[in-house]
Formats: structure tokens, sequence, C-alpha cells
């Protein structure tokens, strides 16, 4: 196994347990998917804050490790084979994590990738709707006097809580009684749309009343309180 040295993100956060999986995020939705499954599956890790008030992303350091500049990334010291892997892509790395450890995803392969279906519908959906609903409703967009991009975003938003809700409906999470992936990639953007973007009344949040439901049994969980601190901001 090549030394953990030899990756270039090491010069910028150097590892104090080079045997751990290391974790470079910051909590956002996307971030604390990666550190809310950490916690979940009890693996050993050590997270880095990567401060965009400092534009680590940009350093040539995270760049090495993350030619798209966006959280989070990991190197896996143990990964396939016993060689270090580097990842990054928040639902590749909950899938990889989840095939590591054998936790929060179906063993039969077609709840596999049901699972896996539900995890992409959240990268391709929810991430980027939500966020864009976050930009016009509560930052810079917001000043902006049409308001038909954010009514754009407010309608698509409103379609991807429909579809979780009607999924929802009979089901304890998204995949039935167990607890997978799909709810770790979902619940935190939706937290953060309700939480931080303060948008629940523009959606109609409690028109979701199965969202609300599972929402609340998401954050409840404790591994799901620690991860959403982790990294702890500086």
């Amino acid at each position: 196994m090549p030394p953990l040295s030899s990756f270039p993100i090491y010069a910028k956060w150097p590892a104090q347990h080079p045997a751990r999986l290391q974790l470079y995020s910051l909590p956002t939705p996307n971030g604390v998917k990666v550190s809310i499954m950490l916690e979940e599956t009890g693996l050993a890790y050590e997270p880095h804050l990567v401060s965009f008030e400092t534009n680590d992303q940009m350093s040539p350091e995270f760049l090495s490790l993350n030619p798209n500049n966006k959280i989070p990334a990991i190197i896996d010291p143990n990964g396939p084979g016993g060689k270090p892997l580097a990842l990054f892509e928040s639902g590749a790395i909950l899938l990889y994590l989840a095939e590591k450890t054998g936790q929060c995803i179906p063993k039969d392969a077609a709840g596999r990738y049901e699972t896996i279906q539900w995890v992409m519908w959240q990268m391709g959906g929810v991430g980027p709707m939500f966020g864009q609903l976050g930009f016009f409703h509560k930052f810079a967009g917001k000043e902006f006097d049409d308001k038909r991009p954010r009514d754009r975003y407010v309608d698509e938003a409103k379609r991807l809580l429909g579809v979780l809700d009607r999924r929802l409906t009979g089901r304890a999470w998204i995949m039935g009684d167990d607890y997978t992936i799909a709810d770790i990639a979902a619940f935190p953007w939706v937290r953060n749309l309700v939480g931080f973007y303060g948008a629940g009344e523009l959606v109609g949040m409690h028109s979701f009343p199965e969202v609300n439901r599972v929402l609340a049994a998401f954050v409840a969980r404790p591994a799901v309180v620690r991860g959403l601190a982790i990294p702890a901001r500086a």
C-alpha cells in the first residue's frame, strides 16, 4: 500500500490517524450525508473541515482529490484489495460505504437496485432543485424582481415532495421498514429546505404529512444528531 503521504491533500490536511478513513467535508446537506453514514456504520474516520469562507475547495490540494471542487470527498486507506481509495460525489460515497459495511442497503439484488434508484432520484432532482430554490429564496436571487425563476423551483420542489410523500405512505422509510442510504441521501435536503432555507411555508410543507413524519424520525436518530455537526465548523 502506498503511503498516505503520497496524496497531495495530506499537505494541507495532515492525518492525525492515518489508519482511519479520511473525510473532507462541511456540514451542508451533501456533506452530512457522509458523516451521518459514517456515524450510522461505526466506521473509524477522521473529519477535516473544508472551509468555503477561505476557498479551501479551490486549493490545489483539494482539487487533487476532487477536480470538481465540491465536498464531500474521502480517502479510505483500506479500500478494495487493501489499497487506498479516493472518492468524491456524495451518492457514490454512500453506495461505497454501504457495500463496504453491508449496512443501510438491502442484501437482495432487487432491493439494492431499488435503493440506488432513490439515491439517484435525490442526486438528480432533490439536491439541485432544492438548492436552486434556496438561491432564489434566501440568497442573492431573492433580490431579483422577476419571480418566475423562483416559482419554477418552488413548483418543482413541491412536485418532488409529492413524489416522496406518496412513496412514504404506509412505509416507515423510503424502502419500507429498513432505514437505508436512500433516506440518508434525501432527508438532509428536506431538513435544509425547511430549516436553513426557511422555505417550508413557500412550498407548503403542511401538505406533505408523510414527509414531515419521516423527517422527524430521521433527525431524532442519534447518529444523525452527531453527523449533522461533523466536521465541526471553526
